[in-house]
């Protein structure tokens, strides 16, 4: 079997705002996104479709189905619309990621060619997206953020020629610095009045407080307590930031993903 993605691009406009709610209600529930005004997005969704290979054609699907069934059940439907007031879907529902993740799981579910529908990805901005799996079902938030740190990768349990043999430049005696890209996911059952995971804007305060101050502009080798003995490579930083957020999150942790470089990406899971 072999999956493929195909990406789209639409623009949307929505708001999150409860007409039958007092405007305390609303920014109780949605917080500093609480508005009765849209505000748009440039939404990019990815789909993934898995399936076996044609003999004949060499392929799981047709790309241009998917397109065609893309341009009309996506592009067609959403494309330069208001997702609350021109989108059935979304009839007293927030037009969350979450709820608008579901909406195209349904929507995609039957894909040409007996290609199965497997996963979705939104990205809402560049630093928050949604994705889908359908096994086991589950809808996931990704929020990103970044920190730029310095370390030297020197194992004390080996003698200088041997580091200098393992880790190379990055066993530079005075160390080197990244600007590393952290993406922390989260999921869990989506709340039926807002429609989301977990508040935005506490996922980033404990981020901000457990990481981010902790780790950005410090050397990790000599300034953050859990790296110091050990070797600060990329996957000792993000096992130790999965461990670190575990449990403070507002909704289930699920993913840590560090980018160390445009090159260099290490992922911790559940």
């Amino acid at each position: 079997m072999v999956t493929l993605a195909r990406r789209v691009s639409f623009s949307s406009g929505h708001r999150y705002w409860l007409p039958d709610r007092s405007e305390e209600e609303n920014k109780r529930l949605f917080g500093r996104w609480a508005s009765p005004f849209n505000h748009g997005h440039n939404y990019v969704l990815w789909v993934m479709a898995r399936g076996p290979t044609d003999p004949v054609t060499g392929m799981v699907v047709n790309i241009k189905r998917i397109d065609d069934v893309l341009q009309e059940r996506v592009v067609g439907q959403y494309d330069q619309r208001s997702l609350n007031d021109e989108a059935p879907e979304f009839e007293g529902r927030p037009p969350s990621l979450e709820n608008f993740l579901l909406v195209l799981s349904s929507s995609l579910a039957d894909l040409p060619d007996g290609a199965a529908l497997t996963g979705l990805r939104l990205e809402e901005t560049p630093l928050l997206y949604g994705e889908w799996v359908k096994e086991p079902e589950m809808v996931t938030i990704t929020r990103v953020y970044e920190f730029a740190a310095s370390h030297r990768l020197n194992s004390a349990q080996l003698d200088e020629a041997e580091n200098l043999r393992l880790y190379g430049k990055c066993n530079h005696p005075a160390g080197h610095g990244h600007n590393y890209v952290l993406e922390v996911t989260v999921g869990g059952p989506v709340d039926l009045a807002t429609g989301m995971l977990a508040p935005i804007d506490e996922m980033d305060e404990v981020v901000k407080r457990e990481i981010l101050d902790r780790y950005d502009h410090r050397n990790l080798d000599v300034d953050v307590p859990e790296l110091q003995g050990r070797v600060s490579t990329s996957e000792v930083v993000a096992q130790a930031i999965f461990d670190r957020l575990e449990g403070k999150l507002p909704a289930r942790l699920e993913r840590v993903r560090l980018h160390e470089t445009a090159r260099n990406v290490f992922e911790v899971v559940r």
